[in-house]
């Protein structure tokens, strides 16, 4: 991990953080934020261990993850460029419950702790994290119902969907056991999978490279259990 510093408003302008970090920091006491230069692999948090502060993705993509109990990693989400993270064990002033680990070479932004309760005494600032954590709540309850009713096949579809936002034009890069613990199968069973939607040319398959040719008809199938 390569760490530098950078001015906090300058910062901001370029960096994607929400309008109110420029508000909140006085540039004649010179104050900064770290920016950190994590390469793929690389842990940003591990569970158990305390936060000392929020992340926020400038760029790159970082895995959170937990382990059920037969010590198998379940991928909670990928998170790409403009997320906050551990914000919420943070916020509960707890240890982590998940872990973070850097799947792609990432900018990761520092945000101490100490300035970062100074924040959220704005009600700003609070409304937001308010929200997040609502949407969060949301995208739970959703994936608790979508484990709960809908097969393998629908499941794959609706994370390709949210996968190929995530990424954009660039393609998926996760490797098939990556992808299997998102979705919450067998790795076998997502390559089988993949292959018919390849075979389907909804995607396409370079390597681990996954490109989402027809997203309206991943949508169907998953229209079609839901």
């Amino acid at each position: 991990m390569i760490s530098y510093e950078t001015n906090s408003l300058d910062m901001v302008e370029g960096s994607g953080l929400p309008p109110f970090f420029k508000f909140a920091f006085d540039p004649l006491k010179d104050q900064s934020f770290e920016e950190n230069l994590y390469k793929k692999g690389e842990v940003v948090f591990r569970i158990g261990s305390m936060p000392h502060g929020l992340f926020f993705i400038k760029s790159g993509k970082v895995k959170i993850f937990k382990y059920g109990g037969d010590g198998k990693e379940q991928i909670l989400t990928i998170a790409g460029k403009g997320r906050f993270l551990g914000y919420k064990d943070l916020l509960a002033g707890r240890r982590y419950t998940s872990g973070a680990i850097v799947i792609e070479d990432s900018i990761l932004i520092f945000i101490p702790n100490r300035d970062f309760l100074d924040l959220i005494k704005s009600g700003e600032v609070s409304d937001y994290f308010t929200g997040l954590l609502c949407q969060d709540l949301i995208e739970v309850e959703e994936k608790m119902v979508s484990m709960a009713h809908k097969p393998v096949r629908g499941r794959l579809a609706e994370s390709l969907l949210s996968l190929n936002e995530t990424y954009m034009e660039n393609g998926i890069e996760l490797s098939r056991e990556e992808l299997a613990n998102l979705v919450g199968t067998a790795k076998e069973t997502i390559s089988r999978l993949l292959s018919e939607f390849k075979a389907d040319k909804l995607i396409q398959i370079d390597g681990r490279n996954i490109e989402v040719l027809n997203p309206k008809g991943l949508d169907r199938i998953l229209g079609f259990y839901s």
